[in-house]
């Protein structure tokens, strides 16, 4: 049978543990706080470069239908 220092020891032991623990785990929730407010700032900005994007596209194909309608029949297309 363990002797009642051992027990204190134990019981000591499991005390530390369980503080070792609760550390960690106030780390965790704190990291994972940090990396959702990160992924919600990010989402105003994803939001704005995908309408750049888009708006980039679309002026892209409007430009080119521009220069395919006015360049039919003048400069642009003569044949050497």
């Amino acid at each position: 049978m363990a002797n009642l220092r051992d027990i204190r020891r134990r019981i000591k032991s499991v005390k530390n543990t369980a503080q070792i623990t609760r550390a960690m785990q106030l780390v965790a929730a704190a990291k994972m706080k940090k990396a959702q407010d990160q992924a919600l700032g990010g989402r105003a900005y994803s939001r704005h470069l995908l309408q750049v994007l888009y708006d980039i596209r679309k002026n892209f194909a409007h430009t080119r239908r521009a220069r395919s309608t006015a360049s039919s029949g003048s400069a642009w297309c003569e044949s050497s």
